[in-house]
């Protein structure tokens, strides 16, 4: 719990300062995959990961990785937890390094990659526990949510509307997966026994 409170104070701090205090935080932290590439300034795929474009998209990241950053942190452990986010923020920002790097007008922040990551590790330990949205007081189970949070994320990230990165939603989301069956021992022993598969 410890590591998740710390890791919520930094993005605050860090991304209020660059929205009120000081641009040039903004500015030199934001990961634009154009300069990125070209200037080397690959440290941008950390910090962009602790800006956020307003406070209600802070707000948001910071709320999902209260309720399940706190449980990950405790299911496992604090090395693990911090290798999870830490990797996530490198893994989530591939894809705009990519599909964005010959592009010197674009940009991106937030922590939604990471938290993708805490979310979906949460969904892969306990997929038959009940999450519930907002928008959608209905309790469904984890795995459901997570099935329908990723197509929603592919449908809209093909619309290429408004100015969520979808592809670091997806791409956090997936490496929260594969970091479980790669790196913690049993997990998939876990979910196969959760589903009467093994």
């Amino acid at each position: 719990m410890n590591l998740t409170i710390t890791l919520i104070a930094l993005n605050v701090i860090v991304s209020l300062s660059a929205l009120y205090l000081d641009q040039r935080i903004f500015e030199k932290g934001l990961l634009r995959p154009y300069r990125t590439l070209r200037s080397q300034t690959w440290y941008e795929m950390i910090t962009s990961g602790f800006l956020h474009a307003n406070f209600s998209h802070l707000l948001v990241n910071m709320f999902v990785l209260f309720f399940f950053g706190i449980v990950i942190e405790q299911t496992l452990g604090p090395v693990h937890f911090l290798a999870l986010y830490f990797s996530s923020l490198i893994i989530s920002s591939a894809p705009s390094l990519i599909r964005h790097r010959d592009n010197p007008n674009y940009a991106t922040v937030g922590a939604s990659g990471a938290v993708q990551s805490v979310l979906f590790s949460y969904i892969f330990i306990f997929p038959t526990e009940k999450i519930m949205l907002i928008l959608l007081p209905i309790p469904i189970p984890a795995w459901v949510f997570g099935i329908l949070f990723v197509l929603y994320s592919v449908y809209e990230g093909k619309r290429k509307t408004g100015n969520v990165n979808h592809e670091a939603h997806i791409a956090g989301a997936f490496w929260g997966v594969v970091y479980m069956v790669l790196f913690v021992p049993n997990s998939v022993d876990h979910i196969l026994t959760v589903f009467g598969l093994l």
